[in-house]
């Protein structure tokens, strides 16, 4: 038996934001094993800490979701890092050891946790006609100013501006064509689809955002750091809320009953690139052991 957390991420109260199971102690469990827990327990995602100490400075960590391990995961990120400083003692700045590398994340005064993400690329566009057939929705729908653009800070998203955020709301995946959207994920290399759109519903937020990640079995995810990551950098370089830094906070979930509240903070660095963080708040919700199949 080991033991393990479930934590919410990217929310102050518990069961909204993003549901997530940390297993510690899992060090000995192989990739099989560690999927076969990650499908029982069917969230998002399930991260697995491989050691009791950092290994090199960095605590090694793998993600799972139901299908598929993912070298990169934003929630994953925030709340195992604060499993691990509220379990070993650690932090308030600890570094993972991803698929994607080394990734630092510090938890703030007012008890925030943020991760700073690997610099961001900015992949292919695509055209208005397979975007609008991809969500359900109109080309109209779409904004026209800005294109339909993959960017990746660690996990590839395709990140499209909506006109409106009851445009957003109104995204049905019974109208979606889902099997396009994985076609499109494998030509372009994105993991999933972020909708936005400017506005939001709550007075204090700036962004309105769905993400459905049908290529990893995730149909629509309530709070998607990665995803949110991506569009940060979008939204930099693109100038989407003007000239300067990105201070924002960015809604998600809302439609499925998880609402989630993701920050997002872009810097220009002193080589001209773009500096991405992402934060949030992590609630534990329970603890317990698990039995594996070696015990």
């Amino acid at each position: 038996m080991r033991p393990f957390h479930i934590v919410d991420v990217f929310t102050d109260r518990r069961y909204a934001g993003n549901p997530l199971a940390v297993v510690l102690e899992a060090g000995d469990l192989t990739a099989d094993e560690m999927q076969a827990i990650a499908r029982e327990i069917h969230f998002s995602e399930t991260t697995f800490v491989c050691s009791t100490e950092p290994v090199a400075g960095a605590w090694p960590v793998r993600i799972f979701t139901p299908e598929k391990e993912l070298p990169f995961a934003g929630h994953p990120t925030l709340g195992t890092a604060a499993v691990i400083c509220q379990v070993y003692g650690a932090g308030p700045e600890v570094t993972l050891a991803l698929g994607v590398g080394s990734v630092p994340v510090q938890q703030d005064a007012a008890g925030a946790w943020w991760m700073t993400q690997p610099v961001p690329t900015f992949g292919d566009t695509v055209d208005p006609a397979t975007v609008a057939q991809v969500l359900g929705v109109a080309e109209g729908d779409l904004r026209a100013d800005l294109s339909a653009q993959v960017v990746s800070t660690g996990l590839p998203f395709l990140i499209v501006p909506v006109q409106t955020v009851e445009t957003v709301q109104n995204l049905d995946l019974r109208r979606m064509d889902r099997a396009l959207q994985v076609d499109v994920a494998a030509r372009t290399g994105a993991t999933g689809v972020l909708a936005f759109a400017c506005g939001a519903l709550e007075p204090a937020h700036h962004l309105h955002a769905r993400v459905f990640v049908d290529s990893v079995g995730v149909p629509e995810d309530p709070a998607t750091g990665s995803a949110c990551g991506c569009l940060a950098a979008y939204v930099a370089k693109h100038r989407v809320l003007g000239e300067g830094p990105v201070r924002a906070v960015v809604e998600q979930g809302y439609e499925i009953g998880r609402p989630s509240q993701l920050s997002i903070a872009v810097d220009t660095t002193h080589q001209g690139g773009l500096r991405v963080r992402v934060g949030g708040q992590v609630v534990p919700v329970a603890f317990g052991t698990w039995i594996t199949a070696n015990g």
